[in-house]
Formats: C-alpha cells, sequence, structure tokens
C-alpha cells in the first residue's frame, strides 16, 4: 500500500501520465514492427504489445512491466526504445479484461480508474500472467531462449517480486520500485537485480539499506544506483516536454548503464 500511495504521489508531483501525446507520437514514428498479442493461461488473456528489433540474429526477450497507471503510451515507447537496441520487448497489460467492457488500460476514461485496477490486482494472478508472458516469450521463434525484466514503479516492485518466483530469469532492472522484505523470498532469488533509484525519493530510499543487508546475508547480487536531485519516476518524467535537468540526466545515465548491462547478458 506504501509503494501504491508514494506512485500515486508522484502523479500529483509531476503532472498525469495520461497527457502523454509526445509518447504516442514517438511510437508512431517508429519503424520497427509493433503488434499486439493474446497470451492465454488458465482461463485468462493477457493483452501484451510486443516490439521486434530490427536484427539479424534472435535476440534476447525483455518482459517489461508498466507503472501503476497501467500500460500507457509511455510504457509502450519505452518498450519501443529497447527495442531500437536489438531486444525483442514485451510489455503486459496486467489490468487486461478489467475494464469498460473487458477492455484493459485503454478503456478507462483516466488514470484514477487503471490506478485503483493496478492496486488492486491479486499478487498470484500477477505472478501467474508474467510467467506465461516471459514462457511466450522465449517461445518465440526470433528470441534465443533468454529473458530479464524491467519495471518501473509499481512495475519496479514487481520485477523484484518476479525475480523471487522465476529461477529461469537472467537478470533484474528494477526502476525506483520496492523491494521483498522476506528473507524466504529472498533466498529464492537466482538472478543478479540492478536498482535505479531517485535521490529525491526517499520513500524507497529509505528501504535500500535493509534491501542490501538481505541480498547480501543471502549471497545475492544487488547492485543499486541512486540518481541525485532526480524524482520518483524519472525514466518518464525525463523525456517528457520540459523536464527538470536532473530528471532529464538521470534517465540519460539510467539508459545507458540498462543497454550497457543488457549486452552483457
Amino acid at each position: 500500500m506504501k509503494q501504491i500511495l508514494g506512485c500515486l504521489l508522484a502523479v500529483l508531483m509531476m503532472g498525469t501520465a495520461s497527457a502523454q501525446d509526445w509518447a504516442k507520437a514517438k511510437l508512431e514514428k517508429s519503424s520497427r514492427h509493433q503488434e499486439w498479442v493474446k497470451v492465454k493461461h488458465d482461463g485468462r488473456e493477457v493483452d501484451c504489445f510486443v516490439v521486434y528489433p530490427e536484427v539479424s540474429q534472435k535476440a534476447t526477450a525483455v518482459l517489461l512491466i508498466h507503472e501503476i497507471f497501467g500500460l500507457s503510451d509511455w510504457a509502450r515507447s519505452m518498450a519501443d526504445d529497447l527495442a531500437a537496441a536489438g531486444y525483442i520487448v514485451i510489455a503486459p497489460d496486467l489490468i487486461s479484461g478489467m475494464g469498460k467492457d473487458g477492455g484493459g488500460t485503454a478503456s478507462f476514461a483516466g488514470t484514477d480508474g487503471a490506478n485503483r485496477a493496478v492496486s488492486s490486482l491479486p499478487s498470484d494472478q500477477v505472478t501467474a500472467d508474467l510467467q506465461a508472458v516471459a514462457e511466450y516469450a522465449t517461445k518465440l521463434p526470433s528470441c534465443n531462449g533468454k529473458f530479464v525484466t524491467a519495471g518501473f514503479c509499481w512495475g519496479g516492485g514487481q520485477t523484484f517480486r518476479f525475480a523471487s518466483n522465476n529461477k529461469n530469469l537472467k537478470a533484474a532492472f528494477v526502476f525506483y520500485g520496492g523491494s521483498p522484505t522476506q528473507p524466504e523470498a529472498i533466498a529464492r532469488i537466482q538472478c543478479p537485480v540492478y536498482g535505479f533509484y531517485a535521490g529525491n525519493d526517499s520513500r524507497i530510499g529509505a528501504t535500500l539499506g535493509k534491501t542490501e543487508e538481505l541480498m547480501k546475508q543471502a549471497g545475492k547480487t544487488f547492485e543499486p544506483v541512486t540518481y541525485d536531485g532526480a524524482g520518483h519516476g524519472f525514466m518518464r518524467a525525463g523525456e517528457q516536454p520540459s523536464p527538470t535537468e536532473p530528471n532529464r540526466k538521470a534517465r540519460a545515465d539510467a539508459l545507458k548503464r540498462l543497454l550497457g548491462l543488457l549486452q552483457k547478458i
């Protein structure tokens, strides 16, 4: 609940996520192949946005987990950014079926409805959705069988949690999300976890010491980086029109680090 409230506070501070015409325009200009697919499991259908890289060899898949706003235009543009770097990116709409007429994020009139839907998601359902999407992605003919996950805000917390629930994950990239606090969950993590945090986000920053302690005690790899002066949500805020300089710089530096780490997978 604290993580959800923090994400909502970030919306009030930086403006709503719905005003993303700039992100939509960016998507429309992309030359990469984009498509929607339905991943089915256990009587449920999850709408997923997939972007393919323009490469000649099989590629690693990135499972991108959206913010509390659902699968927004910005989240899809972030997927396209990573595909531009040579990765297959699949971004599930985790509130598929919860909107008007059984729709997903796009069927909600504004961010409030999507926020409530995301915040009410059962943890087991989120895990099952992510497991099914990961299986789908790794079986794509153009995938090399490897996959990682990256998530933002609410999705950052889900990324850390998913690392404790999938032993085949090659790496988890957590952007300003919460961390598991149960030693037994930490013990199940089999991949390195890389954190990207904002200097002006004490709600999350204050928990990092405990997270580092738990990960170290369990013999796990956790490498957090905090970007001075940046606010929660800097990956989105740093590229929206007229960003603050700390947010702009944090996004640029974090993206460079992310792509560098991905190259090592």
